[in-house]
């Protein structure tokens, strides 16, 4: 069982930046590479979204609003992956969710990390 931890959210400006973190409760260094790793977002009422994924090889994925925006990149030696937030919008406001696609298949959750924007 894969345990989630985010951290890393808070209130944060238009055109502001934010760090967003993610670490994951793998057994050591190597099964944590071995994880596709990446982070969606939810507007309460509304559908979750995939933001940004990257996978043991290091591709990544991000949905086209936030392409040239955001950058996520991973440190597997502690088991971490981040999402780095630039520029960030008004629509970029939402509850962030990590989650670890683990060797088994499954995708494990955290319980997320709320990202405000106001001026």
């Amino acid at each position: 069982q894969v345990q989630v931890v985010e951290s890393g959210g808070g209130l944060v400006q238009p055109g502001g930046s934010l760090r967003l973190s993610c670490e994951a409760s793998a057994a050591s260094e190597i099964v944590f590479s071995s994880y596709t790793v990446g982070w969606s977002r939810q507007v309460p009422g509304k559908q979750r979204e995939l933001v940004a994924s990257i996978t043991s090889a290091g591709n990544t994925y991000y949905e086209d609003s936030v392409k040239g925006r955001f950058t996520i990149f991973r440190d597997n030696a502690k088991k971490t992956v981040y999402v780095q937030m630039n520029s960030l919008k008004s629509e970029d406001a939402a509850v962030y969710y990590c989650y670890v696609n683990a060797i088994n298949g499954i995708n494990y959750w955290g319980k997320g990390t709320t990202v405000t924007i106001s001026a």
